[in-house]
């Protein structure tokens, strides 16, 4: 009986881990200005009724964001 307890706990704790995941998206975008390429991934991120987080920003020649879509 406790080891199906356990085994119950423990997929409860995957499923609800793999349903958060499964919200995250990352969008990559790029413009010439930092303003501009925060402004297209906050588009996105509104689009899809979610929020967003910057993950990398490259600012050689254009700039080329990375961000992270989340509920």
């Amino acid at each position: 009986m406790k080891t199906i307890k356990m085994m119950s706990v423990a997929a409860v704790t995957a499923l609800s881990l793999m349903s958060a995941a499964s919200f995250a998206q990352s969008v990559s975008v790029t413009d010439s200005t930092l303003d501009g390429a925060e402004a297209q991934v906050a588009a996105k991120a509104h689009q899809e009724g979610l929020n967003y987080k910057i993950t990398s920003a490259d600012t050689r020649n254009d700039v080329h964001m990375t961000a992270e879509l989340y509920k």
